[in-house]
């Protein structure tokens, strides 16, 4: 069951997504517009914590009746490497990268009060866009919470390869790093629609850079150190 509310709990952050979006962007000048974006935002994330929690509770379990669990699982798997394999497969790592997405909407909502409205509804609608971009794509094309009728006794294992510390830590801090320069571009459409380009936009937006770029240089770095102490590519 806690599939299918996960599966629920997806569509419902995607069309509360869309409807952020287009809203924003036809409205933005509106200054009543900011508050229902900010809690929109609010909404996305508490839903695809909902969806991400689900697929971590089927893995921990072994729920094998999901097919993502299925192929990247076994119950003889370390607690770590179950949580780990639900983002070391292409589905998983999209809800990974959705979630990252939505928190970073999320922030921008809650620490953007002293923005001006406009530009707050126009950060918040772009946001809300790239969300319901990459919500659509993962549903449509990369559902993740997909069942398997009869549900096998055992599931296969995770690739070896990823199951290493490092590429537990790996991917969250890269993902971070990339999807948190989506603030930035968002914050630079917003500027573009607004015209609002001027040194308050770019003290409102560095905080943002910085933080993306220390996420993206400690993920590159924990991935050179796996690469080269792990794999041994250090002696090529």
């Amino acid at each position: 069951m806690s599939i299918e509310l996960g599966h629920f709990a997806l569509v419902l952050a995607f069309a509360i997504s869309a409807i952020s979006a287009v809203t924003g962007l036809v409205f933005w000048k509106r200054e009543t517009i900011a508050g229902y974006l900010q809690q929109g935002a609010v909404l996305q994330l508490l839903l695809v914590v909902a969806a991400f929690a689900a697929l971590v509770q089927a893995f921990v379990t072994s729920d094998f009746s999901l097919k993502l669990a299925a192929e990247h699982a076994n119950s003889a798997q370390p607690l770590i490497y179950k949580i780990t394999a639900v983002w070391g497969n292409h589905e998983g790592s999209m809800v990974l990268w959705v979630l990252i997405l939505v928190i970073m909407g999320a922030g921008v909502a809650a620490f953007g009060r002293n923005l001006p409205k406009d530009l707050l509804s126009l950060v918040l609608s772009m946001q809300s866009l790239l969300a319901a971009a990459f919500l659509g794509f993962t549903l449509f094309t990369s559902n993740p919470f997909l069942r398997l009728s009869p549900a096998p006794f055992e599931g296969k294992d995770l690739n070896p390869i990823l199951q290493d510390i490092g590429l537990a830590i790996h991917p969250p801090l890269l993902y971070t790093g990339y999807v948190g320069f989506s603030v930035c571009f968002s914050f630079a459409i917003a500027a573009l629609i607004s015209g609002r380009i001027d040194a308050a936009w770019a003290r409102w937006v560095r905080p943002w850079t910085l933080f993306s770029w220390a996420f993206l240089t400690l993920g590159i770095a924990m991935g050179s150190y796996w690469a080269y102490y792990e794999l041994g590519w250090g002696g090529w």
